[in-house]
């Protein structure tokens, strides 16, 4: 019997991941350079993203300020991501599971100052009963982040669902032992999710009563 969903943040509750892709792409063009997208999905739903980015532009200037490029990188995604709220079908599924009795837990590869800040931006802070981040654990794909989240649950594998947005995650979740529910938006898309339970275009395509009884 399912107890609590397990959801990733980036990407799958919110898709903070198409400004993360737009602050970079502009900062390569700011350089008459193009970010190679096939580099780029090989790092999202990891904590990898910014040191690729950062050895790609190294190529073409072996003097990059790296701490004023990351700078310029967040300053451009908080603005992008004013406005964002969570993906469609996210707040009817956090609604339906709190009605239902379902705990609710985040594991994100992600700082835990960037999941909280935007949680509380969106007025989700207190949805989520554990936040486990990378920061503290080790990032996707390694299961380590769902391992964390089910201990502090403390429910066994076989009791949570996992809801992820890469296949990096699907392949940490999976490795955890849970089922995992594959909900990919437009960068991810276009990548392989055979090795998810199920696959999804966004929450709103089923609702989670279907979900937990199919």
């Amino acid at each position: 019997m399912t107890g609590a969903l397990i959801f990733d943040f980036d990407g799958t509750l919110v898709d903070t991941e198409a400004a993360v892709l737009v602050a970079w792409q502009e900062t390569f063009r700011a350089r008459g350079d193009e970010l190679p997208l096939d580099v780029w999905h090989t790092v999202i739903g990891t904590q990898n993203t910014a040191v690729a980015m950062f050895e790609l532009l190294e190529k073409n200037d072996e003097n990059l300020d790296r701490v004023a490029v990351r700078t310029g990188v967040r300053a451009r995604v908080t603005e992008l991501l004013e406005t964002v709220g969570p993906r469609p079908g996210v707040e009817e599924y956090l609604a339906d599971a709190k009605e239902r009795g379902l705990r609710l837990a985040i594991a994100s590869s992600s700082t835990g100052d960037w999941v909280t800040t935007h949680l509380e931006r969106l007025g989700l802070t207190d949805a989520f009963e554990a936040v486990l981040t990378g920061d503290l654990h080790q990032a996707k794909p390694s299961p380590d982040l769902y391992l964390a989240a089910l201990a502090a649950l403390d429910l066994p594998a076989a009791e949570a669902i996992a809801f992820e947005d890469s296949p990096h995650g699907v392949t940490a979740a999976k490795a955890a032992g849970l089922e995992c529910v594959a909900v990919p938006n437009a960068i991810t898309a276009v990548l392989n999710f055979d090795h998810a339970d199920l696959v999804l275009g966004s929450l709103a395509d089923k609702p989670l009563g279907e979900l937990l009884n199919r």
